[in-house]
């Protein structure tokens, strides 16, 4: 499933992180992994996103 709602991210068991440019400009695999290591590890645009909403959950 391709998702972009944080509070559904949030709440997935596993992410996968396609970027930058996934789809038009051919992106990859960033990341793989549950949302803490991608909130804590990952400096993808996702993970900037993602590490602003559960801040201020």
């Amino acid at each position: 499933m391709i998702e972009h709602h944080q509070a559904v991210m949030t709440h997935a068991d596993w992410l996968i992180d396609l970027g930058p440019g996934a789809g038009h400009d051919d992106g990859q695999v960033v990341f793989t992994g549950i949302r803490a290591d991608l909130v804590e590890n990952s400096a993808s645009v996702t993970a900037e996103h993602l590490r602003q909403y559960v801040a201020a959950e």
